[in-house]
């Protein structure tokens, strides 16, 4: 079973493109799937696995933003690369705030597009040519909260919380370094997220997501502060923080 390759489905309406992006990726030890709208796609995901989506924004039909969201709105973890033509930043910041893992603009290098992949399968705990990755049992509790890293699962108190692949990454690694600053670049690094330059607005808006799900009041966090200027910090209950 660790020797099946993880499948890529490909949601691009350009056949040559999209066959383009298949054949690259199955060179690179992966299975390749393609759609070309959001009709196939919805298909695809009801008969077969999908371990990430690299999804257009522009589909006839229904946009490649309205279907990410509708997935995420699903509890579909599933996780998802979205490709826009657009240059300005507005397509990809909307991408991010409703769930997607990551962005590539269009036209994009098929070898870059592979090693952006990789980096999201590496981040959601995913194997690659595999290759399986060793899970952590560590529970760590912060008020009513536990995250628990070998499920990938948050609770508050028993209530199962939904959080999308890339929050739960940049949560785990907040957890694990109480009390610390860590700058974007930090943050990047330790949820092993990036192999390309960092896209700064992407840490500022998964922090804003974390926050709508742990505190009481976004606007005035307890647990995930600003130290403004720097970066981030976690500020654990006092007397109560750490792992099980």
């Amino acid at each position: 079973m660790d020797n099946i390759p993880q499948r890529i489905l490909i949601v691009e309406d350009d056949e040559k493109l999209r066959s383009l992006l298949e054949r690259h990726i199955r060179e690179h030890g992966f299975d390749a799937l393609g759609a070309e709208d959001g009709v196939q796609m919805a298909k695809i995901l009801v008969r077969t696995h999908i371990d990430l989506i690299v999804l257009d924004i522009m589909l006839p039909g229904e946009d490649g933003l309205t279907l990410c969201r509708d997935l995420r709105g699903q509890k579909n973890d599933v996780p998802i690369l979205i490709l826009t033509a657009k240059g300005d930043d507005l397509d990809r910041i909307i991408g991010l705030e409703i769930g997607a893992d990551d962005y590539l603009a269009k036209p994009c290098n098929p070898r870059e597009l592979v090693a952006r992949i990789k980096a999201i399968l590496r981040r959601t705990g995913s194997r690659i040519s595999g290759a399986p990755i060793a899970e952590e049992s560590q529970v760590y509790y912060f008020g009513p909260f536990s995250l628990n890293l070998s499920t990938r699962q948050l609770f508050k108190k028993d209530d199962n919380l939904y959080i999308s692949t890339s929050e739960f990454a940049l949560l785990a690694v907040m957890v694990k370094y109480p009390k610390v600053t860590l700058n974007r670049d930090q943050l990047i690094s330790l949820t092993k997220g990036r192999d390309h330059a960092a896209f700064e607005r992407s840490v500022d808006i998964q922090i804003s997501r974390l926050r709508k799900i742990i505190e009481n009041d976004p606007s005035k966090p307890r647990y995930i502060q600003t130290v403004w200027g720097t970066g981030y910090t976690f500020i654990p209950d006092e007397g109560g923080d750490g792992e099980a």
